[in-house]
């Protein structure tokens, strides 16, 4: 008989109020992926692995904060969400990170548990200095997928047959989200990748020393999922979350020129009158989308918006309009 491989619980790092709390997170056999691994055939494996995954289905689960427990299950697919109001004094540190322990609370799981059953996820609390916040893609926004690319082969070939200590990210686009972060200002990253990804994504962005945030990727479906559709598609859903979540911050959205984003930026402006700051989006290597979207912005007046080829072009306009200093 196989030996079955120990649980685990990958805690999401998400973000919430002193009075409100947004946890999020996996539970999922350990499948031993280790990201820093070099050579093909780890690759190969580690690949294999963030997509086979084993997600363990309705499983009693314990949150515990500030010796306050809140119990609750996970679903069909593996995945918890506490989405509640909250009267527990919040403490966080000095950068505005709450944390939680999760652990697994089900007399019927009698398999292994990894780090002796406690997993440590982070919520963010926000500055109340905070000057505005930041909402980015990271597909082609930050990282370069090749997401325009016929067929989409760019993206397989990266997501799947590099690691992320070979990704690098778009030439100055860390040194712009430093600037804007400026110790205090929240930065959201937003992609429709799949959560399988969380890890290698979070890796990456932390090993390019980008501003850590909160990151919020979509369920990966399948045609046996049993989970309730969402109404809203992935962006716009965690888009308008964090607007309502800050009602009295006002956002910059970042994405690029190859998908949907400015599209979801303009309707975002819409249901948000007076919360958008700017838009700034990277132009991609596409003819015909480029031109859909230069024409889109052609006579748009209602706040500033720029299609940058470089993070250079992106830190003047800021520093013009005073975002940064």
């Amino acid at each position: 008989m196989l030996k079955k491989d120990p649980l685990q619980i990958i805690p999401f790092l998400t973000y919430g109020t002193k009075n409100h709390l947004y946890l999020r997170g996996r539970a999922l056999e350990d499948e031993d992926i280790d990201l820093s691994k070099k050579g093909w055939f780890n690759l190969l494996v580690n690949s294999w692995k963030r997509f086979e995954t084993d997600e363990i289905r309705n499983a009693v689960i314990q949150i515990n904060i500030h010796n306050t427990n809140f119990e609750l299950k996970t679903d069909a697919e593996g995945y918890y969400l506490k989405d509640t109001t909250s009267e527990i004094d919040i403490n966080t540190d000095s950068e505005g990170w709450l944390d939680y322990t999760v652990s697994y609370n089900d007399e019927t799981i009698t398999r292994q548990i990894q780090l002796n059953n406690q997993f440590t996820g982070e919520m963010l609390v926000p500055s109340d200095n905070a000057q505005f916040g930041v909402i980015s893609d990271i597909d082609d926004t930050i990282l370069y997928t090749g997401v325009t690319s016929r067929l989409k082969w760019k993206v397989i070939v990266n997501t799947l047959f590099k690691t992320p200590l070979k990704r690098k990210a778009l030439e100055g686009t860390v040194e712009f989200y430093k600037l804007l972060h400026n110790t205090v200002n929240p930065i959201f990253y937003v992609s429709n990748s799949p959560w399988n990804l969380y890890r290698y994504l979070a890796f990456f962005l932390k090993s390019n020393t980008f501003p850590k945030g909160p990151i919020l990727l979509r369920d990966f479906r399948t045609p046996f999922d049993k989970t309730p559709k969402p109404e809203l598609a992935h962006k716009y859903h965690e888009v308008y979350n964090i607007l309502n979540t800050y009602p009295n911050l006002n956002f910059i959205l970042i994405g690029d020129c190859g998908e949907k984003d400015a599209y979801i930026y303009l309707d975002v402006v819409k249901k948000f009158p007076n919360r958008i700051a700017a838009i700034y989006l990277r132009s991609v290597d596409h003819k015909k989308r480029m031109k859909r979207i230069q024409n889109l912005f052609k006579d748009y007046k209602e706040l500033p918006v720029l299609i940058v080829d470089d993070s250079k072009q992106a830190i003047e306009h800021a520093k013009k309009h005073n975002f940064i200093l």
